[in-house]
């Protein structure tokens, strides 16, 4: 995607700086569409008023000059009940269409989440899929997948549980998935951006993630419209890395586009009717 002429570099950042002044913490994705720029020139335009001092840097966009840094980014990593309540139809088609990527005899790595919770969900529904092996580090999803034994074989990876999102993190996690190697891995996150890749609010999440990415023939990352453009602590790997990202309609069309340039294959999955299919 191009720059939009029609606001030159100096008038935008004086917009941005407004924003950033008005709302306290503004995200490099929500300028790239307020602008009609790339998230690239966003983020020169951030920095640039950085080094001007009328703002702060922070992971994933910017706040005001003297915020307090626990106000970088200002909500808390959400439960995954909280989660679960969020973007629920968008999380439902996209688990459908990566459901229909899934063939019987396969074996697939399923990484902790919300939204990977509904690819088991729609996993369930596939009455035609038999001889399945999961792995999984969510609790959530193996209980999910419980009542479809012997149909599907659920392999829990073992290691340290962390409450808030049900996950089990190194050690034991990784020693596990070392020594296997899958058909397909779906992978969750927080953010997927064309620059920083795939990344993750915690560091421990993310290693295993990273190591799920190597144990696998082909690997999808699911992540809905707003994690795009989105930047965390914790670096899951480059967007080449992946086959693919499978999102939703409401994704930025400017980091869709810088995405693809990047080289990741981005679908949009619109339902399970209408969802475009990609071979596994």
């Amino acid at each position: 995607m191009d720059d939009d002429p029609q606001l030159d570099a100096p008038r935008r950042r004086e917009l941005a700086l407004a924003l950033v002044a008005e709302r306290g913490f503004v995200r490099v994705a929500e300028l790239s569409r307020a602008f009609g720029v790339t998230t690239v020139t966003a983020r020169a335009d951030l920095d640039a008023l950085e080094r001007q001092g009328g703002i702060r840097r922070v992971h994933g966009g910017a706040v005001p000059v003297g915020a307090a840094l626990g106000d970088a980014r200002p909500e808390r990593e959400p439960s995954f009940e909280e989660a679960l309540e969020a973007s629920v139809e968008p999380k439902r088609r996209i688990g459908e269409h990566v459901a229909g990527l899934v063939r019987s005899g396969q074996s697939l790595i399923l990484d902790v989440g919300t939204t990977t919770l509904q690819v088991a969900r729609a996993l369930r529904r596939r009455t035609d899929l038999d001889d399945l092996v999961v792995f999984t580090n969510g609790l959530s999803i193996a209980l999910e997948l419980e009542a479809e034994i012997p149909r599907f074989q659920v392999v829990v990876t073992g290691g340290t549980l962390r409450p808030r999102q049900h996950s089990l993190v190194d050690p034991l996690a990784g020693s596990l998935l070392q020594s296997v190697h899958v058909d397909l891995a779906v992978i969750g996150c927080n953010g997927v951006d064309p620059v920083h890749g795939v990344t993750n609010a915690n560091l421990p999440e993310a290693g295993v993630k990273s190591l799920m990415l190597q144990r696998a023939a082909r690997a999808v990352v699911v992540a809905d419209g707003s994690k795009l453009g989105e930047v965390h602590l914790g670096r899951v790997g480059p967007v080449d890395a992946f086959d693919a990202l499978v999102t939703d309609a409401a994704a930025p069309s400017a980091v869709v586009a810088e995405l693809e340039e990047a080289g990741l294959a981005v679908v949009t999955a619109h339902g399970p009717d209408a969802a475009h299919r990609v071979e596994a």
